[in-house]
């Protein structure tokens, strides 16, 4: 799979299709587009954290909740302008290998936060060999709907850290009202983490 390879899939099916069962996981979003895919998708209902003023935070935020929580599957889905910013998060990730933390990079080809730049994975780069040559060796390109299933089912696998590259186009993400008070934000996933109301 290249990076050049054209974009077909609409991230409002794409993403909850690949999430599945939102509630197999401890969630945490990136900013922008992918806090509004996993808000629309898992509502009030769930264990997530969904990121606010913290661009390039989501996968290192992700890999200590996983250390954290070993018993739990984490899953980290975000997008890939804040995934290019952190990207030290996944050589850290692939040295220490977490088997309970998965990562979603909900990939449109722009920066959604800051104005719809194109990003570089626009420009050829190739996130699943980033992923690879950082140590995490368990990874999916998913650019059409019959890869899916697959990825979904490799995100649930819990014996090593993976990575899925999914390719979306540039249709907007699903309406969702975040909360944007990220010390709100952290005391509800604590209080829904510890089985507190």
């Amino acid at each position: 799979m290249t990076a050049d390879m054209p974009r077909v899939l609409d991230r409002k099916e794409a993403v909850p299709a690949l999430v599945g069962d939102p509630a197999d996981f401890l969630l945490i979003s990136g900013l922008a587009g992918t806090g509004k895919d996993i808000g629309a998708l898992t509502g009030e209902a769930h264990i997530q954290f969904l990121m606010t003023g913290a661009m390039g935070a989501a996968a290192m935020t992700g890999f200590g909740l996983a250390l954290a929580q070993p018993d739990k599957q984490v899953l980290v889905v975000t997008g890939d302008a804040e995934l290019l910013m952190g990207l030290g998060a996944l050589a850290t990730i692939g040295a220490e290998q977490p088997s309970n933390l998965a990562i979603v990079c909900v990939d449109n080809g722009h920066n959604g936060e800051t104005g719809y730049q194109p990003s570089h994975t626009a420009k050829g780069v190739d996130l699943e060999t980033v992923a690879r040559g950082a140590g995490i060796q368990i990874t999916r390109t998913v650019s059409t709907a019959d890869q899916i299933a697959d990825a979904s089912r490799t995100l649930r696998q819990g014996n090593g850290p993976v990575f899925v590259w999914l390719r979306v186009t540039t249709d907007t993400p699903p309406p969702y009202k975040r909360e944007l008070d990220a010390v709100a934000n952290k005391f509800t996933f604590r209080r829904r983490l510890l089985g507190h109301n």
